[in-house]
Parts: structure tokens; C-alpha cells; sequence
């Protein structure tokens, strides 16, 4: 009953989704991720062709005793996103960096595939 009523009762128990933008530029498809507070070492990408999957773990800080608080904003525990991309990707050309809090994410597309035009038949 006090979940559903007071977000801090919840803060460390679901999945969160951290806020993302994902743009492309000639030959490269560019995620950034803002998961602050992260440890490198808590964090995993997947890919396919297709999806990229973004998940990991977000420690929450010790707390103090006695504490009220006033605002709680911040999200802690499990994180995930699963961002489908606009053009397939050539999953050997991936490459990954994490700056101040950024997860960046530069994905090369594939070249665009032939054509194949289906005939279609009468009936």
C-alpha cells in the first residue's frame, strides 16, 4: 500500500529507464545514454542487427540515519532499455565509451541491400 503511495518506498525496486537520444550521421548510427552514478563495471550492452540492449545496476548511496526526505528523484537498483534501430548494423563495428556519466554507443550500418521486387500473380 505504501509503494503505490510514496515513491520513495520504491526507489531501489523496479526496473528504471534511463533517458536516452540516438541520432545518425552518414554510415553511423550514435547512442547516448545517461546513466550517472553508474560504475563502468555495472553496465552491459547487447546487440543484433537489429536492437541494442542496454542494462545494469545503479548502487544506491549509503543512507543516514534518521534521515527525511524531502525530494527523491533519483533512481537506484536495475536499469534497462531496448532501442530498436532505424537501419541494420554491422554488429562487428560497435564500439562503446563511457565519459561523466555518458554511455555513448557508435553503431556502423550496414549498406543499404538490394532491391527485390516481388512479382505478383493473378488469383
Amino acid at each position: 500500500m505504501f509503494r503505490s503511495m510514496n515513491p520513495v518506498f520504491s526507489l531501489s525496486d523496479s526496473t528504471w529507464k534511463p533517458q536516452m537520444d540516438i541520432y545518425e550521421i552518414p554510415g553511423e548510427i550514435i547512442i547516448i545514454a545517461e546513466i550517472a552514478g553508474v560504475n563502468k563495471e555495472n553496465i552491459d550492452v547487447e546487440i543484433s542487427s537489429k536492437a541494442v540492449k542496454i542494462y545494469g545496476h545503479r548502487t544506491e548511496l549509503p543512507r543516514v540515519e534518521n534521515i527525511k526526505y524531502r525530494l527523491a528523484e533519483i533512481q537506484y537498483g536495475k536499469f534497462e532499455r531496448i532501442l530498436f534501430l532505424p537501419a541494420p548494423i554491422d554488429t562487428d563495428k560497435v564500439t562503446a565509451s563511457y565519459l561523466n556519466g555518458f554511455l555513448q554507443i557508435r553503431l556502423a550500418k550496414l549498406p543499404p541491400a538490394n532491391i527485390h521486387k516481388v512479382p505478383i500473380t493473378e488469383g
